[in-house]
């Protein structure tokens, strides 16, 4: 008996390794060796053999790609390296200057005697996705969110048969593969036509019909609609534990080699459109190429991709806070269509701009409706002599703000008027001027204007500062209205019947929030710096000063040279930190937090006493919880050094369940999961 189900064993893994080969010639070289009809009859074998075995089937089994039970939500996944998006370039000035930039920026490192060697490839017009494989297994897949917190979609990932379930050939410990989701053309018409034959939604463009399949909560039926994916990068790789990325730095020298690899792997690639080329004439000639191609190719792209080829020269070049330096996305010229403009408004924002926007007939642009779209300043209105009910042409170009580019003068209505600014703030009444000679106008009324009040404090309670869960921009503006946040001070000064007043909140979830307010009051000194909302000071000049002046104190006694001498930092982010500092309202405000026990730890603090309780838990949720929403508990959890799984398998150590707990809660018992409501697990994290 033990010899007939080792020989079974074996041929259902005989037959798992010869369909994935199939599956590489079929999607990695575009080469399928054998017949659509003998490709079936090997699944039907294995099929067959699993379904008289069951016991034997494998998480990696190709038959493993139907759907599985409708999730409830999708959790969260925090990415290990950020997923960060690309710099944009509209035109050959843009790419030239970006040329250059790289080139100067290599010659402070190293001597530079030839043209920069670039990677082209196509902008693939989909969705962003990391695939973590651990040992050749692909573990989970989650959409690129944020950048660092994107969406659980491994139900969904798993249906797409282009992708695979576990690698071949030379892989590593752990591999992050990054890429793109797309749906060709074809499949797109066949979808949309079957959706109209039997009343389902239509879309509008390949690109939501992906999004749309990668994100429905039923992965039965993403697995009807043909998804493709082709992998272009990678985040974190680890060959050796104790060694993190030392062989695959040693192995790979350029970005295309690694491709390469990938495909060696198993991965599909989009090798057809890679180029390597050099200088300036090589990626502008890759750009004109596929301009002529674009119509002729069975998927849509929104332009192409230059990076850097050589990985130590990426590394030098290194990256801003929002993007990589040595990449950049060419996008193709903007989509235009004529409307009408029937109102300008102005906008505060946090800093107190005033942003005229034109109100719009709406006109369906660029693969959306469009109402709105920015007329940037009193200078552009006039300079382009733009007034209300004008026709004009509206421009919009990849995820760019719609713009207005000029009115039609033929087709201007009589009696039409130039625009004039309003010369004071339409929420706060104050008076509005320009600063120090610049282009745009401000409103001087500071904290006491509504607009930046609620701007600022939005920005100041966000992710990447005081992180406050459960803080709705939703509840800012009405907490704001009602007059009981009249500064950033006010939030810690909440009580419980204040939260209560508002019609969002009931006594749990002010209870919750209450608890999330306390955890906040010592946050990192880079959070707390960002959390200021001090002009050109992102996250990542925000991290810089905290890690070089390391307390509070010495950031605010800090002078113009000192701040010059910290990465990054010119001389005018210097000047409006010092500026920031120097002024007696702000240093009130932080005294005032400092009083009731708001004040930041180092950064250093935070990295030695990291404790992570939940380190290598494996979680499932089910179920309604009573007290705390899904992403609550799901951020505890990540922040705790856990991690939580859309699905439950036998490798998971905990179920949380609420009330109506569905099949998961079924499967936790029957396999020995240990089963915790929502109380428990806050003892489990000491809250």
């Amino acid at each position: 008996m033990f010899e007939r189900t080792k020989l079974i064993k074996n041929k259902i893994e005989h037959l798992c390794k010869t369909i994935e080969e199939h599956n590489v010639h079929y999607y990695c070289y575009d080469n399928p060796i054998i017949s659509d009809s003998e490709y079936d009859v090997l699944m039907n074998e294995l099929l067959n053999l699993e379904s008289m075995y069951p016991n034997l089937i494998t998480e990696y089994s190709p038959t493993q790609r139907v759907g599985s039970t409708p999730l409830e939500s999708f959790n969260k996944i925090e990415h290990s390296i950020p997923m960060l998006s690309l710099s944009n370039a509209f035109t050959s000035e843009d790419v030239e200057l970006f040329n250059k930039r790289v080139i100067s920026s290599l010659l402070k490192k190293i001597d530079l005697r030839d043209d920069v060697e670039y990677f082209c490839d196509l902008k693939l017009d989909g969705l962003a996705i990391n695939l973590r494989y651990e040992n050749g297994i692909l573990v989970h897949g989650s959409t690129r969110g944020d950048g660092y917190i994107g969406e659980d979609v491994t139900a969904n990932i798993r249906v797409i048969r282009s992708i695979p379930l576990r690698l071949i050939g030379d892989f590593p410990k752990i591999l992050d593969v990054r890429g793109e989701v797309l749906m060709y053309n074809v499949d797109f018409e066949n979808l949309n036509n079957y959706n109209i034959r039997n009343g389902g939604r239509v879309f509008v463009n390949p690109r939501n019909a992906a999004a749309g399949s990668l994100r429905n909560l039923d992965s039965k039926v993403s697995s009807m609609r043909k998804l493709r994916f082709f992998a272009y990068g990678w985040g974190k790789i680890i060959d050796d534990q104790s060694a993190p990325n030392k062989l695959f730095k040693c192995q790979y020298k350029t970005h295309d080699s690694v491709l390469d690899w990938f495909i060696s792997l198993g991965l599909p690639v989009n090798k057809r459109y890679h180029k390597v080329v050099s200088g300036i004439s090589g990626i502008l000639d890759y750009y004109n190429s596929i301009v002529n191609d674009r119509d002729s190719l069975p998927y849509g792209i929104d332009g192409v991709v230059y990076k850097v080829n050589s990985l130590d020269r990426q590394e030098m070049l290194g990256y801003s806070s929002r993007a990589p330096k040595f990449a950049l996305a060419h996008k193709f010229l903007a989509e235009e269509a004529v409307t009408q403009i029937i109102g300008i408004d102005v906008q505060v924002g946090r800093t107190g701009v005033i942003t005229p926007v034109a109100r719009l007939k709406p006109i369906f642009v660029g693969g959306v409706t469009i109402s709105n779209a920015t007329l940037h300043n009193e200078h552009e209105i006039r300079r382009k002599d733009i007034r209300i009910g004008d026709f004009v042409v509206i421009r919009r170009a990849g995820d760019v703000i719609p713009e207005v580019v000029y009115p039609i003068i033929d087709l201007r209505p009589v009696n039409t008027t130039p625009f004039h600014m309003v010369v004071s703030c339409p929420i706060c009444s104050s008076s509005i001027k320009r600063i120090d000679n610049e282009i745009a106008y401000r409103c001087t009324g500071g904290l006491y204007c509504s607009a930046q009040l609620k701007q600022g404090l939005k920005h100041a309670l966000s992710r990447k500062a005081f992180n406050i869960v459960g803080f709705g921009e939703k509840l800012i503006d009405k907490l704001v209205d009602l007059g009981y946040l009249k500064s950033l001070v006010d939030v810690f000064r909440l009580s419980c019947s204040d939260l209560m007043k508002v019609e969002l909140v009931a006594e749990k979830s002010a209870t919750n929030l209450l608890r999330a307010i306390n955890n906040a009051r010592k946050p990192s000194l880079s959070n707390f710096i960002f959390a200021m909302g001090i002009r050109h000071v992102g996250e990542a000049t925000a991290i810089d000063i905290a890690n070089n002046f390391n307390t509070l104190e010495s950031i605010i006694q800090a002078s113009i040279d000192d701040l010059l001498s910290v990465k990054d930092v010119g001389s005018k982010t210097a000047e409006s930190i010092r500026l920031f500092f120097s002024e007696e309202h702000n240093i009130g405000i932080i005294n005032s937090l400092k009083s009731i026990g708001v004040y930041p730890l180092s950064d250093e603090y935070y990295k030695s006493n990291n404790l992570k309780l939940l380190e290598g838990k494996l979680f499932a949720i089910t179920g309604r919880l009573p007290d705390y929403s899904r992403e609550d508990i799901v951020k505890h959890i990540e922040d705790n050094g856990g991690r939580v799984t859309s699905n439950i398998s036998k490798k998971n150590h905990y179920l949380i369940a609420g009330e109506s707990s569905g099949k998961k809660l079924d499967f936790a018992i029957d396999n020995g999961i240990k089963v915790i409501d929502q109380k428990a697990f806050m003892k489990l994290i000491d809250l």
